[in-house]
């Protein structure tokens, strides 16, 4: 598109926080974003520990160094927080004058459904300009069929289980591998089929235990072969201990042993497929501030950007593919 279509004479400054749980890529969205609305005349600015720094005044303006050799950092340069104040009217008040305070009109948020649903309160309370850009390792916002740090999130841990199958296949153990999704079994479910995991438990599905013992008894008991079985964290079982601990009570006999990913899962550099998403959506994000576009988040559907209004990825639920189930079901015969 023409430099021409973007000229807004209405947004003269551009600010940029990350909020709810870091993610890899964090740091090329925002890099994107402080680049994005230099090229396009605008002047950016940082906002610290995400809105927590938004209510305490902790902004400062980014210019393209600032943003140099970030790309393939994880984390994020301007830190993240919760921050409950924000939650409030009076700390969304107080957000608000800091935001004119320092003449910013316009915001891009990167975070998850947490931060997006604070981001549409203060829109709606104060009809300032914002767009969302998805930064979560979970990839369960509704909009976007994927959200950055996801990728990345998916690679630690298919690389984590094959370093784990080694010692696995080297003593014929039973290992349940616990990953992240609290409330979503997206990262469990994709990387489970990478690996090539036996068993794959998610919230979205009900763990049948009689089941997973029957296939167990067999396919571990019988064969005496290696088995992982991936679990994410929310799953209504309990979680990967509490899996591993009623199998073994059921079959003594077992070599079982229990492997928490934890946080390295948010870690580490992004892969190239999170560089170059959270590359394209921060432009976007600042193109559509520039186009008039606002309470909405850029999102990706069928390799193209898009944007989606914070009400539908706040009021939708994302579902996990029920094609990626059935692989499962086929693959594990």
């Amino acid at each position: 598109m023409k430099k021409e279509k973007f000229k807004n004479d209405k947004i003269k400054r551009i600010a940029v926080l990350t909020s709810g749980g870091d993610a890899p890529g964090m740091n090329a969205a925002i890099r994107a974003v402080v680049r994005s609305a230099i090229y396009y005349g605008k002047e950016a600015f940082g906002i610290c520990h995400g809105y927590k720094g938004l209510i305490e005044g902790d902004i400062k303006q980014l210019l393209s160094a600032d943003v140099s050799n970030i790309i393939n950092r994880g984390g994020t340069i301007l830190k993240t927080s919760r921050c409950p104040r924000f939650k409030e009217k009076k700390g969304r008040r107080i957000a608000y004058e800091n935001l004119k305070k320092h003449g910013i009109d316009a915001l891009v948020v990167i975070g998850g459904d947490g931060s997006f649903r604070g981001a549409r309160e203060f829109y709606e309370e104060y009809k300032f300009p914002i767009v969302g850009i998805p930064g979560t390792i979970d990839n369960d916002l509704y909009g976007t069929d994927y959200t950055i740090g996801y990728d990345t999130a998916l690679n630690v841990v298919i690389d984590a289980v094959d370093k784990i199958r080694d010692t696995a296949e080297s003593h014929d153990r039973l290992f349940f591998v616990e990953v992240m999704g609290r409330d979503a079994g997206f990262i469990a479910l994709r990387s489970g089929i990478a690996v090539g995991a036996e068993a794959i438990l998610i919230p979205e599905i009900k763990t049948n235990m009689k089941r997973l013992k029957k296939y167990l008894a067999h396919e571990y008991q019988v064969k005496k072969s290696s088995s992982i079985v991936l679990v994410a964290e929310g799953d209504d079982s309990g979680g990967a201990i509490a899996v591993a601990n009623q199998v073994k009570k059921d079959f003594p006999q077992f070599n079982v042993r229990i492997s928490i990913l934890g946080h390295i899962q948010r870690g580490g550099a992004p892969t190239a497929y999170d560089r170059v998403t959270a590359s394209q959506m921060g432009i976007a994000a600042v193109e559509g501030l520039l186009m008039g576009r606002k309470n909405v988040m850029v999102g990706i559907k069928n390799r193209k950007m898009v944007y989606v209004s914070f009400t539908k990825t706040n009021k939708h639920h994302k579902t996990v593919k029920r094609e990626l189930v059935n692989i499962v079901k086929i693959l594990n015969v």
